[in-house]
């Protein structure tokens, strides 16, 4: 038996924020869930302005302008 890898490169396509974690919803389904301690900027933005985020690179990344936030998706899925 063989085991086959698919190359899938992640897109986001939907942020939301839970109390203490930012969520990222992929094109292939996927949700990732990642502490927002891991980005001071995001932990100390207001509502209103985590909630204003674009995405960049189709998808590649997502940017929060007001707080000159910049991340990308292949970071959020490396381990810490």
């Amino acid at each position: 038996m063989s085991i086959s890898a698919v190359e899938v490169q992640p897109l986001a396509v939907e942020v939301a924020f839970a109390e203490d974690a930012l969520n990222v919803g992929l094109a292939d389904g996927r949700i990732i869930s990642v502490p927002l301690s891991w980005f001071p900027r995001l932990e100390g933005a207001s509502t209103s302005e985590r909630k204003n985020w674009d995405l960049i690179g189709g998808g590649l990344g997502i940017r929060w302008r007001a707080i000159d936030e910049d991340i990308s998706v292949e970071s959020l899925l490396r381990l810490r």
